[in-house]
């Protein structure tokens, strides 16, 4: 019998066992709870909390907690560059970059709220983190460096590679794998 026969087997066990004792797992989440988790910020700015930030709010806030990873000023730094790389996806050697490749300043936000700062993912206020993407849009030249963002204008800020995304064929028609 293969190792993936055995493991079926052995799941339909346990199935069949825990569902003949009908046992509760767990509890249902508060409503506090549910809320912690529930920040998804959409493409069209649904969803962006109130608060407001700032470029020069943003140089310090990305001094202090993003500086170490990518570099001073978006450039380098041991995870990537956040700046440049307009105008090269279409190259041989095309760079990926907030300014080049993100389609959508409302999920960088959304990103940067969920898993920046490394290793304190979600330690930052929404004022924060509308400020250091304030901070690093402007890097890319796509805020003014007096720049301020807030849930109505985040959304207006226009990505460089806004269409460069499109649908698969397959997606299209309804096929999800």
């Amino acid at each position: 019998m293969s190792w993936i026969n055995r493991s079926l087997a052995l799941l339909a066990l346990v199935f069949s066992v825990t569902g003949a004792q009908a046992q509760t797992v767990g509890r249902t989440p508060a409503a506090a709870e549910i809320a912690a988790w529930d920040i998804d910020v959409r493409p069209d700015g649904q969803g962006l909390p109130q608060g407001f930030g700032t470029v020069a709010r943003g140089k310090t806030v990305y001094a202090e907690n993003c500086e170490g990873c990518h570099g001073v000023g978006g450039i380098g730094g041991i995870k990537g560059g956040l700046v440049g790389g307009q105008g090269t996806l279409t190259s041989n050697h095309p760079i990926k970059s907030v300014g080049s490749f993100w389609p959508y300043s409302t999920t960088l936000f959304d990103y940067v709220r969920r898993a920046m700062p490394y290793p304190a993912p979600g330690s930052l206020s929404a004022a924060d983190t509308y400020a250091v993407v304030a901070y690093i849009l402007s890097l890319n030249g796509l805020l003014p460096a007096n720049g301020r963002l807030d849930a109505k204008t985040l959304p207006k800020v226009r990505m460089p590679n806004r269409d460069g995304f499109r649908p698969d064929a397959e997606f299209s028609q309804g096929y999800i794998p």
